[in-house]
């Protein structure tokens, strides 16, 4: 029997990246997925790929900034599965690297309503959901550098520790009501979000120097790729996981050892 057989899942931002592969993986043990991103046409593509494999896949358009299509995710799971156990609160964006003093207000909010908000209104409708269903498992995404720190990503930094935080309130507060919340943190990932990021550059010269320092800050040697993330997302999601609580499972190659 496969691990999670009749399990139902949310993921956000499931079109591309880290979610994609979760979806994937969480498909794959038997779980009736529920992908929510902006993007129709990816987040469609994943719900394919999926059904392709024998998998269960449903796609819904989300904007996680937005309460009203976060709250008819959640329903989602509830009017078609009647059950909500499992959540990857996913969704982020990054901004360009900039000084903090030269960093745009308007990109500060964006990342901070994406990234902060969006996970919190994830939990928001989620925790009622999982608690009628008898409990469940949350993780949100966060990263490194929501544990560390590097230049020019103020936003970006300050959103991935709040996500941190909101983790641990949230774990407080309903663990022994039978809902887990936890995170998991990764390094760079080779993600398109990645590559128009922190890998990005004028010239080829640029996204190559840009890629080598980047597999220089990881000592495993090698960023990380989608499917690592999504592993450590599975043991979260999973009985396995069932005594840790509140926790940020760091997937990033050695970064944070240095």
């Amino acid at each position: 029997m496969k691990k999670l057989d009749g399990k139902v899942a949310i993921v956000t931002g499931g079109g591309q990246g880290i979610g994609r592969a979760a979806a994937i993986a969480l498909a794959g043990q038997g779980c009736r997925v529920i992908i929510g991103n902006r993007d129709q046409e990816k987040g469609q593509q994943v719900v394919d790929e999926i059904s392709r494999l024998g998998g269960s896949a449903t796609y819904r358009r989300t904007d996680v900034t937005r309460a009203e299509d976060v709250s008819a995710l959640t329903d989602l799971a509830l009017d078609k599965f009647s059950r909500l156990d499992i959540a990857f609160n996913n969704a982020g964006i990054m901004h360009e690297a900039l000084p903090t003093d030269r960093l745009d207000d308007g990109a500060f909010q964006r990342v901070m309503n994406v990234n902060v908000r969006g996970v919190w209104l994830g939990m928001k409708y989620q925790i009622p959901a999982m608690l009628s269903s008898g409990g469940g498992s949350i993780v949100n995404t966060a990263s490194v550098l929501g544990l560390t720190a590097v230049p020019n990503n103020a936003a970006y930094v300050a959103s991935k520790h709040a996500v941190l935080g909101l983790t641990k309130v949230a774990a407080l507060e309903y663990g022994a009501k039978g809902v887990r919340v936890n995170a998991v943190s990764p390094a760079l990932t080779n993600t398109n979000m990645a590559k128009e990021g922190l890998l990005n550059g004028e010239t080829e010269a640029e996204r190559t120097q840009a890629r080598e320092r980047a597999m220089a800050a990881h000592p495993i040697g090698r960023l990380a790729e989608s499917e690592d993330i999504a592993s450590a997302v599975m043991w979260l999601a999973s009985e396995d996981s069932s005594f840790v609580l509140g926790q940020s499972l760091t997937v990033d190659g050695g970064w944070s050892a240095q």
